[in-house]
């Protein structure tokens, strides 16, 4: 874009499926779209360790307290 006055543009990613399954083509995905997830099996898993961690303190007696 050399003009510095024309207007911006932003346009989806080819879709696949219909109705209900319509999704994004994830062939037609690239970085510039957002679509780079290298990171995300750490982050899930980060994420998930941390769902349990509440749930097994929860379940732990309090010091102090008879159980």
């Amino acid at each position: 874009m050399s003009d510095p006055l024309a207007r911006g543009a932003a346009h989806a990613p080819q879709m696949i499926g219909e109705g209900c399954t319509r999704r994004y083509d994830p062939d037609a995905l690239t970085e510039e779209n957002g679509a780079e997830f290298a990171e995300a099996a750490a982050l899930w898993q980060q994420l998930q360790q941390e769902a349990v961690l509440p749930a097994t303190e929860a379940a732990l007696p309090l010091p102090g307290k008879a159980g």
